[in-house]
């Protein structure tokens, strides 16, 4: 991870995408009112007078609660109340002051995640939607049901975080928040020295009153506060401090940091504990009845007792068999009950309503049995009390080992988040850099522009530059790369990571949720919570299945009681101690119990919860289902040539001039004309100029400004240096400016682009003066990587600006048969268009924001996780480091998990295909074979157990191609 500049340092190393300037905001104990923080750009601000002017205009406004503008960012924060005043009249009255405003927010929109509990199928997660989305002000509400969560965009102007978990509720769902907009950056303190309420009244004003503060909740019986935070103004130190410092003399106050603990974690814990339990409770009454109506009876003389007569026909065993299964039924069972009222309320039917059934049928008819043997002497019937029973309890057990299970597809994610480690070592600095002091502190307590020392042996706490020291360090567990990379002054350092050998000071640039790990994070659980385009076969079937199989089941009871009474089969069928209508019952009750729903909703959602979670831990983030189906199918991929399939560091290895023009001067010129571009060829020709420059005479390394300066995309760069008419790029810049290129410098420019390197020439006033020949060499795995993409049945071609005999000679060396040269950005995104149009689904791998238009044309945009934000923002598929190696897993890993979806649409389909014509009795007048209720219901949750376990096999997966390690 290399300094791409101090401008990088700025932004996130992985831009979220859900990113949003507007920040939602609860209201404080103390407050009446809610208020909101703005953060927006302002242009045009050259001193404090202008801040100064800003910062009145705001304050003369009805609700804003505080306005600053920093003059040296360009940066406006203005807190405000949102029901007295807009956002947009805010940005209106800058405007007014004849200030520009850049990065404003286009709407309120906020975020929040909320942990849903209760789902068991599709059915479910549908219903939830449905809720959400009926809420006024809702934008948009995705629900994972592996993930067991929401992400719900709202207008927070027009409901609020309490009114969806309402919705959710009234849809019969549990429903809790894990996080708004404001909760990215939050810290929790504990507070001490407490006296009084009028002592919390002094630390919420105080913390109310810092600029970059969010919300600041205090729970006074835990003595408690958590505090929202923009860490670009403020840190948690400062508002440690800040409490620390709102006491007087008769009270001091402390606070220590506090970590809550993981709630999901809990909640899993909690889940697993209430599965075990209830199954376990079962047992404890469904075994006795298991031995009383299936063991003892074959067991004469010991089951005799179970045949004494208590009154009429009403025998011990079937009293017994009562007593014990209606706790059963309706204690443990009620969580059937409590899930089919909800579904039949919401207008929609899933699995609890066919175990409500199945049990409810056997239960009261086996009632009605022993009511008429009780009151009856010479009737004679069988009841099903044993089924009732066992059936809930095999489908605990099913959900218990379901649970664990699942718990185990979100292994990878947890894994990233406990990379970071608990402390680290703060360090004091005098001017001169001088190290002053050395303080073990908790990680969540570093601030921006912290310095850091990271020993031998210890991970990185947060995304960094490195300012003193030289190390190696081992960035597998967030690339995947097993090769220490070596960590110079001006490198940049992930968090997570480990330091191998060398003492480094670094520089923290980004913490909280910015960092590369927190960012990572963000987006594998969107990844997760996004639906594949497959999964929408499974939601299809499941608005339909339920009641389907509710009629299959009685029309398998009359299809078996109708014939029977009309004397059609024989009674021989009919086992010994039943009649026509019990036998009937009880394959119309097996029907109801053996299908599963559950498989067909759990199919993809697991298996892509495992794989976007293993493509993580490889360096590979693939963002969502969506983007994993299409991965699955491309035959070709589009290679961008600079940064993509060359190591993105240009050099210049020869420099020469056409005129008379000086060397100094002509350095001169280069330097004013390609500073202002961040192309790595334009970087490297500075780079070059200026030590040509201070080799041929110069004493310092100033340069005169350009003036007119334009960018002619994927030819160069044009403006006037002094009086001179400047022009520095490629022969199609020359040609498209008249500038005659003499057979000298055809000569030169042919002569180096045959030996795969770039020539940048230079005109000076209209004519030819010089010329640099830049040299970026291949990346050592990219003929390797387009090899093994032609095994796989995959095309590869070569898209870029370059002039086609460096591209050419790049590709030759790669292994690549077919190039497009000399293209600019839009001529890169019409190609892959053009490359569509033939059929064949396209992937592009970029690096540069001038790959971005492709990106978003391609099927499957890949960015190298090396490059610019904007690339990585419009990919689908981010390579955590510069290896082509990993396009190969990418595309592999997406065929395997296709595969693996499909087995277990397979699995899940075919199990109840043949699952309910069994549980029907198809096969029992030729064999004899019949699915008694208790064996349906213990088919039914091995299959869920079964998909599940499916997916888990995908944490087995390896690379096809593994790097090489020195």
């Amino acid at each position: 991870m290399e300094a791409n500049g101090k401008d990088d340092l700025k932004k996130p190393l992985l831009q979220d995408d859900d990113a949003v300037a507007v920040n939602v905001v609860q209201l404080s104990y103390n407050r009446n009112k809610k208020i909101r923080t703005l953060l927006f750009k302002v242009s045009g601000i050259t001193c404090a007078s202008c801040s100064n002017s800003i910062e009145s205009a705001l304050g003369k406004l009805k609700g804003i609660e505080s306005a600053s503008v920093s003059a040296l960012q360009g940066q406006a924060v203005v807190k405000y109340v949102p029901e007295l005043i807009s956002a947009t009249m805010i940005k209106e009255a800058v405007e007014d002051t004849g200030f520009l405003v850049d990065e404003f927010p286009e709407q309120d929109i906020a975020i929040c995640r909320i942990r849903i509990k209760g789902m068991a199928c599709t059915s479910c997660s549908e219903s939830v939607e449905r809720a959400l989305s009926m809420i006024d002000g809702v934008k948009k509400a995705v629900v994972g049901l592996s993930l067991e969560e929401a992400k719900v965009h709202f207008d927070p102007n027009v409901t609020s975080t309490s009114r969806i978990i309402v919705a959710v509720e009234d849809a019969g769902f549990g429903a809790d928040i894990i996080s708004s907009g404001s909760d990215l950056n939050k810290v929790h303190f504990k507070l001490e020295g407490i006296n009084s309420p009028d002592d919390f009244t002094a630390i919420q004003c105080s913390l109310d009153a810092l600029e970059g503060v969010n919300t600041a909740e205090i729970d006074q019986q835990e003595h408690r506060v958590t505090i929202s935070y923009e860490p670009d103004i403020i840190g948690p130190r400062t508002l440690m401090q800040c409490i620390q410092e709102s006491g007087h003399e008769s009270s001091t106050y402390r606070a220590s940091l506090f970590i809550p603990p993981r709630q999901r974690e809990i909640e899993k814990e909690h889940e697993i504990h209430t599965y075990r339990s209830l199954f376990l409770w079962s047992c404890l009454f469904s075994v006795p009845i298991f031995v009383f109506a299936m063991v003892l009876p074959m067991l004469p003389p010991y089951g005799n007792w179970l045949e004494y007569k208590v009154f009429n026909m009403l025998t011990v065993g079937i009293l017994l068999k009562w007593i014990l299964c209606t706790p059963v039924q309706f204690v443990i069972g009620r969580r059937f009950y409590a899930g089919s009222y909800h579904a039949l309320r919401r207008i929609s039917a899933n699995m609890d309503v066919l175990i409500a059934l199945g049990t409810n049928a056997a239960y009261f008819y086996s009632v009605y049995i022993m009511i008429k043997a009780l009151t009856s002497n010479p009737f004679e019937g069988q009841d099903f009390f044993e089924t009732s029973p066992m059936l809930i309890s095999f489908i605990l057990l099913g959900k218990y080992l379901e649970v664990l299970a699942k718990g185990k597809t979100s292994d990878a994610l947890a894994k990233l988040t406990e990379l970071a480690p608990e402390t680290a070592y703060l360090l004091t600095l005098d001017g001169a850099g001088n190290i002053i002091s050395e303080t073990e502190i908790s990680t969540q307590l570093i601030q921006k522009n912290d310095v850091l020392k990271i020993v031998p042996g210890a991970k990185v706490p947060v995304d960094g530059i490195v300012i003193n020291g030289h190390s190696y360090v081992n960035e597998s567990m967030i690339t995947g790369e097993a090769r220490p990379v070596s960590k110079m002054p001006g490198d940049k350092v992930i968090g997570g990571t480990v330091n191998e050998n060398g003492c480094v000071l670094i520089k923290a640039t980004h913490i909280g949720s910015e960092t590369a790990l927190s960012q990572m994070v963000q987006l594998v659980e969107a990844a997760q919570l996004a639906r594949a385009p497959v999964q929408k076969l499974a939601d299809q079937i499941s608005r339909f299945f339920v009641p389907t199989v509710v009629l299959t089941a009685v029309v398998t009871w009359l299809g078996w009681f109708i014939p029977g009474q009309l004397g059609v089969y024989p009674s021989s069928w009919i086992p010994k101690g039943m009649n026509v209508f019990e036998l009937a019952l009880q394959f119309g009750i097996s029907v109801l119990v053996v299908a599963c729903p559950c498989t067909l909703g759990l199919a993809t959602p697991t298996a892509i919860m495992v794989a976007t979670g293993k493509g993580a831990s490889q360096g590979v983030l693939i963002k969502g289902g969506n983007a994993l189906e299409k991965a699955h199918k491309v035959k070709l991929v589009a290679f961008d040539k600079t940064g993509t399939l060359t190591v993105g560091k240009p050099t210049v290895v020869s420099a020469v001039l056409f005129s008379n023009i000086s060397m100094k001067d002509f350095c001169d010129v280069t330097i004013s004309a390609e500073a202002n571009s961040e192309h790595p060829i334009a970087k490297a020709v500075v780079d070059h100029a200026k030590k040509l420059r201070l080799k041929h005479g110069a004493e310092n390394e100033y340069h005169l400004e350009i003036e007119d300066f334009e960018v002619h995309t994927g030819a160069g760069v044009s403006g006037k240096v002094g009086e001179r008419k400047i022009l520095v790029g490629n022969r199609r810049l020359m040609h498209a400016f008249n500038i005659p290129v003499s057979n000298e410098v055809v000569n030169y420019s042919s002569e180096h682009e045959h030996l795969a390197r770039t020539c940048v020439l230079v005109a000076v006033d209209e004519k030819i003066a010089g010329a640099f020949a830049v040299s970026d060499p291949v990346k050592p795995d990219a003929a390797r990587v387009v090899s093994f993409l032609h095994s796989m049945d995959i095309t590869s071609v070569m898209v870029t600006g370059d002039n086609w005999a460096t591209a050419r000679a790049i590709a030759s060396e790669v292994g690549i048969q077919m190039v497009f040269a000399e293209m600019d950005p839009l001529g890169k995104a019409d190609k892959i268009k053009e490359l569509q149009l033939k059929g064949t689904p396209v992937a592009m791998v970029g690096d540069g924001i001038n790959d971005s238009p492709a990106l978003v044309a391609a099927d499957v945009g890949m960015a190298i996780g090396a490059g610019t934000d904007v690339a990585i923002e419009a990919a689908d598929v981010v390579l955590i480091k510069s290896n082509l190696e990993d396009v190969v897993t990418a595309l592999d890993l997406s065929r395997k998990t296709m595969s693996r979806i499909r087995l277990n649409y397979v699995w899940a389909l075919g199990y109840n295909v043949l699952g309910m014509p069994v549980a029907a009795g198809v096969l029992f007048p030729f064999t004899g074979i019949r699915l008694p209720p208790w064996l349906a219901g213990a088919c039914m949750a091995a299959s869920s157990i079964s998909v599940v376990c499916s997916s888990l096999l995908l944490q087995s997966y390896k690379k096809p191609l593994n790097s090489r390690v020195n």
